[in-house]
């Protein structure tokens, strides 16, 4: 039997509440469920303000648009990401500087940061890799140095925390992914986060495509029309809907998870003290929301016969990130810096099945397989 990457969870509450949501009218956007979406969320994290989008790679849009971001603008990012990290301050002019990563965690290496910082700096985007907190009290003292905005890219970092404070809380503004392949899902599906207070009006109405409608409705004014530039961020209540069901049951789900991670890395730990792999490292500042389980290899030609070794017995691991700063459309943008972390990350980082519906037998037989690889 196939164990694939990755596989959608369902708690079950998915259906009854898509059901409701036809039944009440309203499948639009900012209807009930996104209010209890809304309110759940808020009150569970402490953010200031939090707003569903349709992905997380239109949260970080809505960022680049609040955050003013113009033509020859500089955003200083780390290379090992996914491209909607960056993608969205590209739309909007801005020059992406790289940042290379730090090997034991993978994030970016808050030490590289303010190097790269010119007069032209208009903020840092941290990622927080596999739900890992980057080392946030560093990042912000350079921003705060340095006058600049920290758009936390916390697409896989749902319900995990830095030094007590929820991830996504931090910086000035944060974006959440509930794509079908993060611990709470709704299939597409995002989050905008806006903790400083000077943008939360303005968020609402870019949500809105540019619009006051939200303050209308609340009767805080007595028509809606075009007051900004923006886009249509809302997702629709059938979204909202379907995560509603996931985040009542995130206890649920992050106990499971975090099992199986445990569970993976006790069988793989004597591979590790034999230095055929490395497993992931949880910093004493951050807690491991187990959104991924991933070894680092010795090279690429490892990593490749470890992948074609474990197809074979039916299982599916797959590698990550390309590092941006060689990618076909940004190489001949980037100024030629070496980041070779990001590129060793790149050649030697594999990912492992993660899923709530995994099985403890299924993990066994994933970690006898890679032993059975390295015996050879």
């Amino acid at each position: 039997m196939t164990i694939p990457f990755n596989k959608p969870h369902l708690t079950g509450k998915e259906i009854d509440y898509i059901r409701e949501a036809f039944l009440a009218g309203k499948l639009s956007g900012d209807g009930e469920f996104t209010k209890r979406c809304h309110k759940l969320i808020t009150e569970k994290y402490g953010f200031r303000k939090a707003l569903l989008t349709t992905s997380c790679t239109d949260a970080l849009e809505a960022c680049a648009i609040l955050l003013n971001i113009q033509p020859g603008d500089e955003v200083i990012a780390p290379s090992y990401t996914f491209v909607s990290t960056v993608n969205a301050f590209v739309l909007r002019g801005a020059k992406i500087v790289f940042a290379d990563s730090d090997s034991l965690t993978g994030n970016i290496d808050a030490t590289k940061i303010e190097a790269l910082i010119t007069s032209r700096t208009k903020a840092i985007v941290p990622v927080h890799y596999a739900g890992v907190a980057c080392d946030m009290d560093a990042i912000m003292q350079i921003a705060e140095k340095h006058n600049l905005f920290v758009v936390e890219d916390a697409a896989q970092a749902i319900d995990s925390y830095y030094k007590g404070k929820p991830l996504g809380s931090i910086g000035h503004l944060a974006a959440f992914s509930f794509h079908d392949t993060k611990n709470i899902i709704s299939g597409e599906g995002g989050m905008l986060v806006v903790n400083d207070e000077r943008f939360v009006k303005r968020a609402e109405i870019i949500r809105e495509k540019g619009t006051n409608r939200s303050a209308f409705f609340r009767g805080e004014v007595d028509k809606y029309g075009w007051v900004d530039v923006g886009s249509s961020f809302l997702p629709s209540e059938i979204i909202a809907a379907v995560l509603l069901a996931q985040l009542e049951q995130t206890e649920k789900i992050q106990n499971k998870r975090k099992q199986l991670w445990e569970q993976y890395f006790e069988l793989l730990k004597p591979l590790e003290q034999k230095g055929f792999l490395k497993l992931p490292h949880i910093p004493e500042y951050a807690t491991n929301n187990a959104h991924m389980f991933y070894i680092v290899l010795s090279d690429l030609n490892t990593r490749s016969g470890l992948i074609a070794h474990l197809k074979s017995k039916d299982i599916h691991a797959v590698f990550h990130y390309i590092s941006l700063h060689k990618s076909v459309y940004y190489e001949k943008l980037h100024d030629g810096r070496d980041l070779p972390v990001a590129d060793e990350l790149t050649n030697t980082l594999l990912r492992l099945p993660m899923y709530y519906d995994l099985t403890k037998e299924q993990i066994e037989l994933i970690c006898k397989s890679i032993s059975e690889f390295f015996e050879k």
